[in-house]
């Protein structure tokens, strides 16, 4: 009896700080895009996290598309935008320590990566 109660205990522990961890990922996160041309474009994106599913939207000058697909496992994230009918992949990592997000984005095969930061409140 004492071991299912701790094993219960530990999953529920285990549990809570999965969803403590993630919770950091809530919020306005920004960075800069340097596309192949030598354009770069701005990265503004609202994440939410509910378990394991990634939900927001990414805002632009045009306008704000949502964010599809997201998925959170560990310290990895996942998710997709429409950029002008054309879908676009964005696969990552959390750091904790430095709060940002290293995003690695393929558009049409073009593959560009990102640091985004979290933005300050205004």
């Amino acid at each position: 009896m004492k071991k299912k109660l701790f094993i219960t205990a530990a999953l529920l522990l285990c549990f809570s700080a999965v969803f403590a961890y993630f919770a950091d990922l809530n919020g306005k996160w920004t960075g800069t895009l340097a596309a192949p041309d030598g354009n770069e474009y701005p990265l503004n994106y609202t994440f939410k996290i509910d378990n394991d599913k990634l939900t927001g939207a990414g805002q632009s000058p045009q306008g704000s598309v949502d964010i599809t697909e997201g998925k959170v496992k560990g310290d990895s994230l996942s998710f997709a935008v429409d950029v002008g009918g054309v879908k676009v992949i964005n696969t990552g990592k959390y750091f904790s320590a430095g709060d940002s997000i290293s995003l690695n984005v393929d558009y049409q095969g073009y593959k560009m990566h990102s640091t985004l930061k979290r933005a300050a409140d205004k």
